[in-house]
């Protein structure tokens, strides 16, 4: 029972880390007084961070206070037994993975946000909005544009674009709005399992060495079966009628707009090609993105003006461009990095102390990695997938790929099953406030469910 309670404590409500592995020898603090207020305090701050819209609280504060309270009450038991160099260590550690995983949020937030400015997301939803579809085509071209969108510019951002264009043409239908979101959700989520940079979760997974880039794709076929199942039964509640057209035009792509997009498919290709090839981490392939990113942005401003490129809409006026890339780098995610700063460094020390080695005992030990896999997919739903994976990857249970691949995926996926278990969920329902909900999301929850069945069993038929 007490195992049970540490893992429910500690995975249900463990906001992440990826690593709490050191090389010094630490001494179990789980029965300790320290070790319990350290997990109280963690489920304290976690549930500020539930209960974020309520209270008004960004996320990031109350973990961040979190991290720095579990340390210190760590670091002082070890100080009174003489050995402060192992807290050193296992510090200098958690911040290490916490770096490489910041630095390449902060690249991809940054062309995710210039991209943005720049219009070419606007302009993709205001095509499809005078395109006149009916209801149900808006449904599937929707659903399979975040299915296919999110592999690269991650499922959040996806989500939210494709529920711009959900929110634009079904204005007057409540009913097609709250479906149409559900399947964007669904759509996102799969579609970003079977990437790296789909998913906080599948990038984690990659930057820490268990799962090679091309390997990824072996869930693509699961990906897809768990959106069109749900999508399929889904697609006969969806309204017969179609929405009126608009007299709006397609936004204007500003200058550079569409030479950003292939920036940003050469800065993954950088990053892929550091950690195939030359052995080096990532993070370092999308920092020299980032460099091609600033110089491009250098040639905007010392123009003065915008020189259109053939594939950019033509204009016979020059443009004065105020492009400004560190504007860019500013409007980056500040909550949500200190929210895994705070993370990271909390369920560091939460492993330190012994609880995350206590927990992979129990769950991998005794329930056996698949059902512990299945059931990691299940807590996503509840609690958040990245918090969850983060504390797997943090337990380095000894699996083989077919496990690790099937953890990536339901931790992904899974986070669909409600409306709260996942940031694409999370963010709709705020852009879609009233119309997409909890309990609008919850009835289809059972198709849903059949979804990642189905993506399992397709898993283990493909891959095993």
């Amino acid at each position: 029972m007490v195992q049970l309670i540490t893992f429910l404590f500690t995975i249900a409500f463990s906001s992440s880390v990826f690593a709490v592995e050191t090389h010094a020898i630490t001494t179990s603090l789980t029965h300790h007084w320290v070790g319990y207020t350290a997990l109280g305090i963690f489920i304290f701050a976690y549930t500020l961070v539930i209960f974020e819209e309520q209270l008004h609280l960004r996320k990031s504060k109350p973990v961040l206070l979190a991290a720095g309270l579990i340390w210190v009450l760590i670091a002082l038991v070890y100080s009174n037994m003489g050995d402060s160099h192992s807290v050193e260590v296992a510090i200098r550690h958690n911040f290490l993975e916490y770096a490489e995983l910041f630095f390449f949020l902060l690249v991809a937030m940054t062309y995710i946000n210039a991209m943005l400015e720049r219009g070419v997301f606007d302009a993709l939803r205001d095509w499809l909005v005078l395109k006149g579809f009916s209801y149900k085509m808006l449904f599937w071209l929707t659903g399979i544009l975040a299915f296919f969108i999110s592999p690269i510019a991650d499922n959040l951002t996806t989500a939210l674009i494709m529920c711009a264009v959900i929110m634009a043409v079904g204005k007057d239908n409540s009913k097609f709005i709250a479906i149409g979101c559900v399947n964007i959700v669904v759509a996102a989520n799969a579609g970003g399992a079977f990437s790296p940079f789909g998913d906080i979760t599948t990038l984690m997974v990659w930057q820490k060495g268990i799962i090679e880039f091309a390997t990824f794709f072996k869930l693509f076929l699961p990906a897809v079966v768990n959106f069109l199942v749900p999508a399929l039964i889904m697609q006969f509640a969806v309204p017969n009628t179609s929405p009126q057209k608009t007299d709006g035009g397609i936004t204007d792509i500003k200058p550079g707009g569409l030479t950003m997009i292939g920036l940003f498919l050469l800065t993954i290709i950088t990053a892929v090609s550091y950690h195939n090839f030359l052995h080096i981490p990532p993070v370092f392939g999308m920092m020299t993105g980032l460099a091609y990113l600033k110089l491009y942005s250098y040639y905007l401003t010392i123009r003065g003006k915008a020189r259109i490129d053939s594939s950019d809409i033509p204009t016979s006026n020059p443009i004065e461009d105020d492009f400004d890339i560190f504007d860019k780098i500013a409007k980056a995610e500040w909550d949500t990095l200190f929210f895994f700063y705070g993370v990271i460094l909390a369920v560091g020390g939460l492993g330190f102390i012994g609880y995350l080695g206590m927990t992979s005992e129990f769950m991998y030990g005794e329930l056996g990695a698949t059902t512990a896999n299945i059931l990691v997919g299940i807590l996503s739903a509840i609690v958040d997938n990245i918090p969850v994976m983060f504390a797997v990857l943090s337990m380095q249970p000894d699996m083989n790929e077919l496990q690790w691949l099937l953890v990536t995926l339901t931790a992904g996926v899974g986070g669909s099953l409600l409306s709260i278990g996942s940031a694409a969920g999370v963010a709709l329902m705020g852009q879609a406030r009233g119309q997409y909900t909890f309990f609008s999301h919850l009835k289809w929850t059972p198709v849903i469910a059949l979804g990642y069945a189905a993506s399992i069993w397709v898993h283990f038929l493909v891959n095993g």
